[in-house]
């Protein structure tokens, strides 16, 4: 068996300064520490923090007065900023500054009174924000047949916005359906599908042409991650979305495949190498790594915690 590793893969900037987040929170309060929703959707990171005394909560009422509150990586409206500050909250934002730019987007559209189109997957967190900061102005799309029925008095302005986490091409090809519906609509001058994203779905299409089966590290409900099995699953591969080795199936392996590993963006290298000692273990996998694209983006821990973190600095 061969193994081709995928890079780049796993955590990005923006998982990273949450997780980082929530380990200096930790540090400086104790335990507990409440989290908006999950830091991020990894089932593998969650049960770590748990460990150390992290409570996740889906609702602002969970969290007693005058708690230590962070804000998920994934962003939140300004409904429950509020209801943070009305139970005095320590509350810290830990979100990505890429969804920050999609939260600011919407308002700059609303206040020059646009209707905007936002693309992505109801429920999901993210889009939870993003339409809390406007909600009488936003509709949500998820798909091309969404657009079709889109329904817009004549003559309002159009924009569009996007999820952070979505697959490329689908994100285009709705866009191409509302350019053709709506030629005049207006779109952010930087795209919103984030560096990360593009990247790791850029590694599936490319070296997944090279695999007989791709396994992605991530959890079920990191839409990022769906994406990377989605997308090789469209390049016609078998393909395993799981939180680790732990969700294998040997049967579905046999000497002499080529498998593509990669990791979703809120997935650790932890459990990318546990796959593959558990591949090597039973069948000798040998392994190469194939860079597509080099990161080096680094995004500011929130301004209560900095100082914080340079003074554990050794």
């Amino acid at each position: 068996m061969k193994i081709i590793l995928a890079a780049p893969r796993g955590f990005c900037a923006g998982v990273n300064m949450a997780i980082e987040s929530l380990e200096l929170t930790l540090r400086k309060f104790g335990p507990p520490v409440y989290v908006y929703h999950e830091i991020v959707h990894n089932q593998y990171v969650v049960r770590q923090f748990r460990d150390q005394g992290a409570i996740f909560v889906d609702h602002i009422q969970e969290v007693p007065e005058g708690s230590v509150l962070l804000f998920s990586a994934h962003g939140v409206s300004p409904e429950i900023r509020q209801a943070a500050r009305d139970r005095n909250l320590n509350a810290l934002d830990a979100t990505c500054p890429l969804v920050t730019k999609v939260h600011l987007e919407a308002i700059k559209y609303a206040r020059e009174g646009f209707t905007i189109v936002l693309i992505g997957h109801e429920g999901h967190d993210e889009v939870i924000g993003t339409m809390g900061e406007a909600p009488e102005a936003i509709i949500l799309v998820e798909d091309e047949a969404a657009v079709d029925q889109l329904q817009v008095p004549e003559g309002a302005k159009l924009a569009y916005l996007t999820q952070t986490t979505l697959s490329v091409d689908d994100a285009n090809r709705i866009i191409r359906r509302l350019r053709e519906r709506f030629p005049e609509i207006q779109s952010p001058p930087k795209e919103d599908i984030c560096y990360a994203t593009q990247n790791r779905q850029e590694a599936v299409r490319l070296l997944s042409e090279d695999a007989d089966v791709v396994v992605v590290l991530g959890s079920q409900n990191s839409s990022n991650s769906q994406r990377l099995r989605e997308l090789a699953r469209e390049n016609g591969k078998t393909a395993f979305l799981v939180d680790g080795p732990e969700d294998l199936d040997a049967s579905a392996f046999s000497q002499g495949q080529t498998v593509l590993i990669t990791a979703g963006a809120s997935a650790p290298e932890s459990v990318v190498e546990a796959t593959i000692d558990w591949l090597v273990q039973r069948y000798g996998a040998t392994i190469e790594t194939r860079q597509i694209r080099e990161e080096s983006v680094r995004f500011p821990l929130p301004k209560p915690l900095r100082s914080f973190a340079q003074s554990t600095q050794p």
